[in-house]
């Protein structure tokens, strides 16, 4: 009887994780569908489209900016300056790609490029790119939190998500991003591959490498995980 029950109750919660996986499936390709809506629309002179596209897309280009740069400041800009460059863009967009890729393409290398001005400009001051990184999180995590949280909890919230940025900006920048894109945004192997360009073996060892390495970063700052 038991064994029984727990087949039934199996069945039922795979069944409800296929329902689940199927209508995030269904939305992601009606997003995609309107998506090409827009840039088509956009591509003949509408500049209403693009603002739709801004909209749609530009919490998720922001929240990559900043775990590739740490700083919330530098993340919008960077953003801002990304979607310039697509709207200039736009009608060399050829559609063999999904929109999201092509965008996500062009905010990761504005992303790297803001990187390496900070890393110039921190070796002409003197300064410890470190010391740079460092500033930055405290910075960009100084936001008031919302007044119903505890404050212990909030402290301690605050605490954790500072030491896990400050070790996210400490990996390499191929490392950082194969990280930001599979384990933050969620993007698919092959998704990944398309928007880096590159092999989906070498998406698959890069992400090994930058999880154990930030896996190692933690543990040395927070102690046992």
């Amino acid at each position: 009887m038991l064994k029984e029950i727990w087949r039934t109750e199996t069945l039922r919660g795979t069944k409800a994780l296929l329902w689940i996986s199927n209508t995030i499936d269904k939305v992601r390709q009606r997003v995609e569908d309107e998506d090409i809506e827009y840039v088509r629309a956009c591509q003949k002179g509408d500049t209403s489209a693009f603002e739709v596209l801004v909209e749609r897309h530009q919490k998720k280009m922001i929240n990559i900016s900043y775990r590739m740069l740490g700083d919330y400041d530098d993340a919008c800009d960077v953003t801002q300056e990304a979607f310039i460059a697509a709207y200039k863009a736009i009608k060399k967009f050829k559609g063999e790609a999904k929109f999201s890729t092509w965008l996500y393409r062009i905010v990761i290398n504005y992303a790297k490029n803001r990187l390496q001005q900070l890393q110039i400009a921190a070796k002409r001051e003197g300064v410890c790119l470190d010391d740079v990184e460092e500033i930055k999180t405290k910075e960009a995590w100084s936001q008031p939190a919302s007044a119903g949280a505890n404050p212990g909890v909030r402290l301690e919230k605050k605490e954790r998500e500072e030491q896990v940025q400050k070790c996210m900006s400490s990996l390499d920048e191929e490392f950082k991003e194969v990280l930001v894109l599979r384990d933050i945004e969620g993007l698919s192997y092959g998704e990944i591959k398309d928007i880096l360009k590159i092999p989906e073996g070498t998406v698959k060892s890069r992400l090994a490498r930058a999880r154990g390495t930030l896996k190692e970063c933690l543990i040395k700052v927070m102690g046992e995980l």
